[in-house]
């Protein structure tokens, strides 16, 4: 027969019955019990929510044996967590702090109380006898939002913002880099756990070099976009503006970046502020250079963090710039190899176009991603002038139209560029 104290007692929760709950729900995982909702989760109902307390006994006998939390949205109410002390559990206590937490959300105007179990869970039974339907064939799904609060407001201020989920998948070919930047920066920065297993340390600053137009803005973009982070784009041009110069704007916004959770920074032509120093007496640039070499290491002391720096002239930096200490990995970008230009040209035709792919990733070795896809551009746009001028719209665009297209098209990268860039690869890149 179920014990029942005739001194048991339902009331609301009390700061003083913090120690308790915790309590209780310690022996609740250590009992099998899976929350649903984190323990911070539920000390913040606890606080700001409705919450009620089974006690037993009076004065310095009494104890807590159970609590039930309950929270307001969506105009239903939600139990947050109901707990009871192992040695009164079947004793009807559940169902009691259900119906206590029932009253309490039904005097805001909630008309709907529900709860989220896990499937390994118990204590079905308390809500059912409280009346609660079962329903089977609802699954629960959640997300984090990434960015919330008042670092929505500095993400503002800072020109920053979330960029869209599937930029990595958007990214054509590029397999290679695509699978280097995913082992190098993603994973650790995703699975920092996993990360900390093996040893690895998360970076914290990368360099992407590389000839114009190859793809460093969208990758660095796209790693944004894996991780989830706001991508914050500085620009050395803007905060020339600053009244108290070029390098105090550039402190300024690193102290802002500094107040976020997580951020991916971008530079790009990083050059423009990190150029060799030379020169008696020191220029301007040199001034902004110092500070950025000062501003890196303070950096890299903040988790949850990334700073992408991309170049076209590598040679051009500071070689104090590129220590060890300061960038985890200089990676080159280069042009894309045959399976790429396939990609990318598969990604810039339209799905009417009757090509021979063939003939064009052979016509476009030496061209950028960003050459093929200006070629794709015109030669649509061309196709389609023709169209209009002729009446004949049944066909689209064809293989001659984009070959035509490339001829006219001057490839970005010369020969020369290609040269150096895979000397610069020898000298520089740490991959």
């Amino acid at each position: 027969m179920a014990r029942h104290d005739a001194r048991e007692r339902i009331r609301d929760f009390h700061h003083d019955d913090t120690d308790a709950f915790l309590a209780i729900w310690q022996a609740s995982l250590a009992g099998g019990y899976e929350p649903v909702y984190s323990l911070s989760e539920v000390l913040a109902s606890l606080q700001q929510d409705e919450a009620v307390v089974a006690v037993e006994g009076a004065g310095a006998e009494s104890r807590v044996i159970g609590v039930a939390v309950g929270r307001a949205a969506h105009e239903q109410g939600w139990v947050v967590f109901l707990g009871v002390a192992a040695d009164r559990r079947g004793d009807g206590v559940s169902t009691r702090l259900i119906a206590a937490l029932e009253r309490r959300l039904a005097a805001r105007g909630l008309g709907k109380l529900s709860a989220l179990i896990p499937e390994s869970a118990g204590g079905l039974d308390a809500f059912a006898a409280q009346g609660f339907e079962v329903h089977r064939s609802l699954r629960y799904v959640e997300r984090r939002i990434p960015v919330q609060g008042r670092d929505l407001s500095t993400l503002r201020e800072l020109g920053g913002r979330l960029l869209g989920r599937g930029l990595w998948e958007a990214v054509a070919g590029m397999s290679v880099e695509k699978e280097l930047l995913e082992r190098r920066l993603v994973t650790p920065l995703a699975e920092p756990a996993l990360a900390a297993r093996y040893g690895v340390v998360p970076p914290r600053a990368v360099m992407l070099f590389g000839p114009p137009g190859t793809g460093k803005t969208t990758f660095a973009k796209a790693v944004a976009s894996r991780l989830e982070w706001p991508f914050i784009e500085v620009f050395p041009s803007r905060l020339g503006s600053d009244p108290a110069g070029l390098a105090a704007g550039l402190r300024e916004t690193f102290g802002r970046i500094a107040e976020l959770e997580h951020a991916v920074v971008f530079i790009d032509e990083v050059e423009e502020i990190a150029s060799r120093r030379q020169g008696d007496p020191p220029s301007p640039t040199q001034g902004v250079t110092n500070e950025l070499l000062k501003l890196i290491p303070e950096f890299r002391d903040l988790p949850g963090r990334l700073l992408i720096c991309a170049t076209n002239f590598i040679r051009a930096l500071d070689p104090a710039f590129l220590r060890h200490g300061r960038f985890d990995y200089v990676i080159p970008i280069g042009l894309p190899d045959a399976e790429a230009r396939g990609a990318i040209w598969a990604a810039n035709l339209p799905a009417q176009a009757e090509v021979e792919l063939d003939r064009l990733v052979a016509a476009s070795d030496g061209f950028s991603p960003a050459d093929i896809e200006f070629a794709a551009r015109t030669a649509s746009q061309l196709a389609l002038e023709r169209a209009l001028d002729t009446g004949e719209h049944g066909r689209g665009p064809c293989t001659e139209d984009y070959l035509a297209a490339l001829g006219e098209t001057k490839a970005t990268v010369s020969p020369e560029t290609v040269e150096e860039f895979l000397e610069d690869i020898t000298r520089l890149a740490r991959r």
